[in-house]
């Protein structure tokens, strides 16, 4: 098959009606990505909810141990 031969072919799929079966399976694909995409940022979150509940934590118990003499006002 020659360059033009190969270049008119892509042309003529890029342009021609999808089946239904190809734009589900799209879709399908599609929301497959979605998922994961939702699913990584939902990780991620949790893990900053995780770290500032610890450091929150962390900073009351700290500032409960200095008295109003103390480095921390």
């Amino acid at each position: 098959m020659t360059f033009r031969e190969s270049t008119i072919k892509y042309v003529k799929d890029i342009l021609r009606a999808r089946t239904i079966h190809e734009v589900i399976a799209k879709e399908l694909q599609e929301a497959h990505l979605r998922k994961l995409e939702a699913e990584t940022a939902a990780e991620y979150a949790y893990a900053a909810i995780q770290y500032n509940e610890e450091r929150i934590s962390r900073l009351e118990n700290r500032l409960s141990k200095h008295t109003k003499e103390g480095d921390y006002t």
